[in-house]
């Protein structure tokens, strides 16, 4: 694998020639990457776990068997004959209680979204990533002894999780500002974050073998413990820039520099004004936004959906329920290095692989999710078409999810911060409308929870279609100067 940069200075080594004499195998960038993947499977790992537990630590739902109405699915029988733990404490949260729990995650989550961004321009991301993913590791391991103190605890406890994990977005693009050249930026980005996606494929399934088979209280903590070791890991290997790092080869070190030259800027102050008047950056908010209205939605009810409507037991619900995922860490991967690929190679200019992938990543999943409300009770169906339509959604990540970096490289971390804020919102009130819309778990309440979220994708695409842009601001580079990507 090869890349090649698009400028050259005189006195200055090639990039090109740079670039060809620096193999990604075994690279410092790459390695980065790698080690960021495991880091956001633990993030989301740790995020996610509850949704899976959440089903496990309520008493049974004893209004389902008195509901009549005619759209309810009828119990899908179960191949499983192992007898399950049934050793777990269980509480008496109804489904308001349970969207509040579900939610509270992400009022400490926006809290630290700009902060992080500020706070990584400034100190490096390092040190944030890490202690984000530390705490949020911490906090999971107290979980259990806060559910058992009582629901005000545990929803204070996650609120502390969402502190913690506030700030690693913002910071892991921060350094990728220093680290990805902007012909790589698909991928090494792709690769980064396809851990999340990841994450959610194996701690679903797992979450559900561990309560079916142990106790629930042991999702908290088998995971809380891994993201406590990776962040020794962390702490250890990793670098804020190309120029600290210990062991980075020279000839990838002059690579990187050199690709990047043009596009950091030197202004100690953060241009605030004409950042936030910038009309591609408002692109990208609601994009975001929209996105994650889908995606949370999904992350967090998609394990009740699949108990109250399509009827699988935990064990069942938990494999199910990652399927989606797992189609969109494939996504991931695969987009990153075709977005990568038609803009080096086939000369596609980076706003039109943006606004292509985003279109892809943010329509295609609507129509499917209107689809899966509409064919009820089939469960092949159902798992399909939620299967494809966050498949679909891997798009986005070489959409507008890194457009942070084309517009603001230096700034990268902040924008992040400012469009993750908004963006947060949906994690916050969306399961707790989807949670006040299915009271009763029928497929009519389902539908409109879909018809919502596909609606929202819709506007959020269209927006960014028609505003969005792949070049660095004049704002965002020292001098004003304005660079093509």
């Amino acid at each position: 694998m090869s890349s090649t940069v698009v400028s050259s200075q005189e006195g200055k080594l090639n990039p090109l020639t740079i670039c060809k004499s620096v193999p990604a195998c075994c690279s410092a960038r790459y390695n980065l990457a790698l080690l960021a993947c495991f880091g956001f499977f633990l993030l989301y790992a740790l995020r996610v776990n509850l949704s899976v537990a959440l089903v496990d630590m309520v008493e049974p739902n004893t209004s389902l068997a008195k509901n009549v109405t005619s759209n309810v699915c009828p119990e899908h029988s179960s191949t499983i004959n192992v007898p399950r733990n049934t050793t777990g404490e269980k509480y008496s949260w109804d489904a308001d209680t349970q969207g509040w729990i579900l939610g509270s995650f992400f009022y400490g989550y926006i809290i630290t979204q700009i902060p992080g961004g500020y706070l990584a321009s400034r100190i490096g991301g390092k040190l944030l990533l890490g202690f984000g993913i530390f705490g949020t590791s911490v906090f999971t391991l107290l979980t259990p002894l806060a559910a058992n103190l009582g629901v005000g605890y545990l929803i204070a406890v996650r609120a502390l999780e969402g502190l913690g994990e506030g700030v690693t977005f913002p910071a892991m693009h921060s350094m990728w500002s220093s680290w990805a050249p902007p012909l790589e930026r698909s991928k090494l980005l792709s690769i980064s974050y396809a851990g999340a996606q990841l994450g959610t494929v194996v701690s679903l399934p797992l979450s559900g073998l561990i309560c079916y088979y142990m106790n629930w209280v042991y999702v908290f903590y088998i995971f809380g413990a891994l993201g406590v070791l990776w962040w020794f890991f962390w702490m250890c290997l990793v670098s804020d820039t190309p120029e600290t790092h210990r062991s980075i080869s020279h000839a990838e070190r002059e690579y990187i520099l050199s690709s990047l030259k043009d596009q950091l800027s030197t202004q100690k102050s953060v241009p605030w004004r004409p950042m936030l008047k910038s009309l591609p950056l408002w692109a990208i908010v609601v994009a975001h936004f929209s996105y994650n209205w889908t995606f949370y939605t999904l992350l967090t009810l998609l394990p009740t959906y699949m108990k109250e409507i399509l009827r699988f037991d935990a064990q069942e619900n938990g494999f199910l329920s990652a399927l989606p995922y797992f189609g969109c860490w494939l996504c991931i991967i695969l987009s990153g290095q075709i977005a990568d690929y038609l803009r080096e190679k086939q000369n596609f200019s980076t706003v039109c692989v943006r606004k292509c992938f985003t279109l892809i990543g943010m329509i295609g999943p609507a129509l499917f999710l209107v689809a899966a409300g509409f064919i009820g009770c089939n469960y092949a169906l159902a798992v399909a078409f939620v299967t494809i339509s966050t498949t679909l959604g891997g798009f986005c990540t070489s959409g507008y999810s890194i457009n942070h970096l084309d517009i603001a490289p230096s700034y990268a971390g902040i924008l992040l911060g400012i469009t993750n804020s908004f963006a947060t919102i949906p994690g916050m009130v969306g399961p707790v409308i989807a949670k006040n819309l299915t009271h009763n778990n029928t497929v009519g309440e389902w539908q409109t929870v879909f018809y919502i979220a596909a609606s929202i994708n819709l506007f959020g695409a269209i927006f960014f279609a028609l505003f969005a842009s792949g070049e660095v601001q004049d704002w965002a580079v020292s001098g004003y100067r304005l660079h093509r990507n």
